[in-house]
This record gives C-alpha cells, structure tokens and sequence, in this order.
C-alpha cells in the first residue's frame, strides 16, 4: 500500500507510516523544524509543511480519536451549515465511546460518552447531529449572545424544536447549560433573536399583542399569513423583517406578496427592522401604540387565526 493510501487528506497516522516502511526516526526528523512534514497531534502527520487546510485539523483530530469518535460543538454545527458557528473556538470537540480511553491534547477536547449519538456523515465527517451539536457547543460558550444566536439559527434553519434542545440539554450534563435552559424554557415559539427583543419590548406596550406566530386566514379560508405578533382584537399585525434571519433572497419576493395579502384583507401591519428594537425601541412602541389606536377606530377584519404547533 502506498503512502498515498495510508493517509487520509493528506494526514496520517504514525503507525501507518511505519506500516508503509517509513521507521520512526525518519518520521520524526521530517517533522523537525523546516522539515517537510508537520506532527499536527500525537502520532498524526500533516504530510506536507504549509499551513493545514480546514478540513485537515478536523481529519486528524478523528485520526487521534480513534473509532468511533464523531465531530460535535461548534465545529459540528459548522459543518451542519449554521452560520451563527462561525465562532472563534479554541478546540475540536469529539465524543467517543464511553468505554475507549483517549485524552484531549492539543487542539482536540475528547468527551467519553455513555450517550454516543448515531453520526450524521457530511462531506465524509461523522458528525453528532444538530441537536447534539448544538447544545453541546452552547455548554461551552459563556457569552449570552453567542448562544442565543447560535440556538435561534439551529430553532429556524435547522428546524431543531426548542423542546428537543431543551431535553438534550437537560439528559446531559448540566454544567454550563444554565443560560441555554433558561433561553428555551422561555421560547416555546421563538423565530429569531429579533422576536425575542420584540416579546420583552411588547411587555411595555399598553397593549401588548394577544397572539405569536398564529396563522391567520380570511373569510374564505384562504391563508394570509403568519404574522410575528397579532392583536386580535382589532386585527393588528407585527411583522419583524430581515433578511438577517431569513437567509434567503427570495424572501423579500415572499415579504411583497405576503404584504399582498394582508392588503387584500384589510389588515393593518407594523413592519420593523431587527435594528429598531434596539436602537429606538421608543420609535417602535409609540408607532405600535399609533397603529393600535387606528386598528381599534376601524372595523375588525374580517379574519381568523389558528394556533401554530
């Protein structure tokens, strides 16, 4: 076998080496300063000298890991294509069977587990799936809004439910999920970050909305939308737009048509940036209550909602 084949993107083994009749001193001296190749782990090489590309510190962290082991963390999410991962992080982490013995070292944090997910393979890395990922990688991250960002895009883009984070959150270890807990425990709807600075800048309002992301449809049945907040009682809709949270260029087409139909079925819609909420939360509060009192001078719409699951 060639020493092509013994490695793996360009990584390989040290024992794999040998196997090939390369003998441990030739190794070693070729990982020497100004030497061709790199020792990126112990007993891993990085067969070349230049810097490793992206998917090479991850290779030769499953190398050292052994069997078994699969991505999680932030590196995980990366690689499930949560954006919100793109976090400075100082480590991989990897879990591994409960029962192999392998420590952390370098830039690898290896975790035994009893709970060893099944891998969800991506571009040839096993991963731990998003779920997994995800609270595995808030368990790590001390800032509020790195967390919250990174669970709102899991929530929105990878369709993870709150409750299933919460429950993974709560079978695992605790330590370092307090801030994690308390986010999902409060959302039980949350769509993006935006909306969670909208429910606490609503409590103030003097009329706070009665509904949150209810679908609603008109006379005939027809659906019109489902708006971020909702006053039913005068038929007022909130809609927080940002292509920010959205992630896609079709979802301004989406926003004309939706404003479409609110239109078409006389219903008065409130639209604000995720930016207004904090730079002038008065501005938004004193254009909500303005638009309130003009819903509740005019006849209700006429439509009606339906809870989202």
């Amino acid at each position: 076998m060639s020493l092509r084949e013994r490695s793996h993107n360009g990584v390989a083994r040290a024992a794999d080496l040998e196997s090939a009749g390369i003998d441990s001193k030739t190794i070693y001296r070729r990982c020497l300063p100004g030497g061709p190749w790199r020792r990126l782990l112990p007993g891993i090489i990085l067969l070349h000298n230049n810097e490793p590309t992206a998917d090479q510190p991850a290779t030769a962290a499953l190398l050292y890991a052994g069997a078994g082991a699969q991505i999680t963390g932030t590196e995980a999410c990366r690689r499930h294509g949560l954006r919100a991962a793109e976090l400075p992080t100082a480590d991989l982490h990897l879990l591994i069977p409960h029962q192999r013995k392998v420590r952390s070292t370098g830039f690898v944090t290896i975790e035994r587990t009893l709970r060893l997910p099944a891998p969800v393979v991506r571009n040839g890395f096993p991963l731990a799936p998003l779920i997994r990922s995800t609270t595995d990688a808030v368990r790590r991250l001390q800032d509020l809004e790195q967390s919250t960002r990174l669970l709102i895009e899991a929530i929105q883009r990878g369709r993870c439910a709150p409750a299933a984070l919460l429950w993974e959150l709560n079978a695992g270890t605790q330590r370092g999920t307090a801030v994690a807990r308390r986010l999902l425990t409060d959302w039980t709807d949350v769509r993006s970050m935006a909306e969670v600075r909208a429910k606490a800048l609503s409590d103030r309002l003097a009329v706070p909305p009665s509904h949150w992301n209810v679908n609603l449809y008109d006379a005939t049945g027809q659906y019109i939308a489902c708006p971020d907040a909702w006053w039913d009682d005068v038929g007022l809709a909130w809609e927080i737009d940002s292509f920010e949270f959205h992630f896609a260029r079709t979802a301004y087409a989406r926003t004309l048509e939706r404003n479409t139909r609110y239109a078409a079925a006389g219903i008065s819609v409130v639209q604000s940036l995720p930016a207004d909420l904090t730079r002038d939360p008065t501005g938004v509060m004193a254009m909500l209550d303005k638009a309130y009192r003009t819903a509740q001078a005019s006849p209700r719409p006429s439509v009606h909602l339906a809870q989202t699951a």
